[in-house]
């Protein structure tokens, strides 16, 4: 694929599938275990516009879709596996950062002032900083993306969304699927990667139908012991077996 210029169109369109996300799951209301939910899309819009015009306004050929924030990434930053000092020091994005209207006290929003680092997404974007060198490469030809923009906890405890009743996932998961589905539309790929089995599963969903490829790489996840004896080397190996990437 030849790298396009920038269409201000196209990440006007994102911004606006965004948008439009973000007022469907800002509503939505879940039970316990849940006690609090963060909507990065609502109290980080600043930057995550800014990762949309910035990196998401020409066509891709592979586009990384992830499952939801992590409280150390995209919770803090705005910014799909958000790990801080990627977002601001490789990706070059920073800009305010304020709360949600109910904040968790376990889980307290930081924004760029927060310490902690998001291990996921250290490892993913670490390996696309290694491969690529530099954020114009990488994004000349991808793009990351999570499926669902909220961050679900139970006290200080991470509730991922396929942990979710029925009633509650169904509607989430509509506004979801809509979301990828114009992402798609507007990103032309030639692959959707899916960041770990449920990732790739909702992706499939999603995209029934459409002439998109599908893969799956390895979840970054500290939680995973095949990620920590070396995700990096295991995720580049699948990529290139399935052929998303060339030796």
């Amino acid at each position: 694929m030849t790298p396009m210029k920038p269409d201000p169109l196209l990440a006007d369109a994102l911004v606006e599938a965004a948008r439009n996300l973000n007022a469907a799951v800002d509503s939505m209301r879940f039970a316990a275990p849940v006690s609090h939910v963060y909507n990065p899309l609502d109290y980080a819009w600043a930057p995550n516009e800014l990762y949309l015009r910035r990196y998401g306004a020409s066509r891709k050929r592979v586009i990384f879709v992830g499952m939801n924030p992590g409280p150390f990434g995209m919770v803090q930053t705005g910014v799909p596996f958000g790990e801080i000092d990627t977002v601001r020091d490789w990706l070059g994005l920073e800009a305010e950062v304020g709360r949600p209207v109910t904040e968790n006290p376990k889980r307290p929003i930081e924004g760029f002032d927060c310490t902690r680092s998001e291990v996921s997404g250290r490892r993913l974007w670490g390996l696309f900083r290694e491969r690529f060198g530099s954020p114009e490469a990488f994004f000349a030809e991808h793009y990351v993306a999570n499926y669902c923009p909220l961050a679900f906890f139970d006290g200080g405890r991470n509730l991922t969304p396929d942990k979710l009743p029925v009633a509650e996932s169904a509607p989430l998961e509509a506004a979801c699927d809509a979301h990828l589905r114009r992402v798609v539309e507007l990103l032309e790929p030639e692959w959707v990667i899916g960041v770990g089995v449920w990732a790739e599963g909702r992706a499939r969903a999603a995209l029934a139908g459409t002439p998109v490829q599908f893969g799956r790489v390895l979840h970054p996840s500290p939680a995973s012991p095949a990620a920590n004896r070396g995700w990096s080397p295991a995720a580049t190996k699948q990529l290139l077996e399935q052929g998303v990437w060339a030796a």
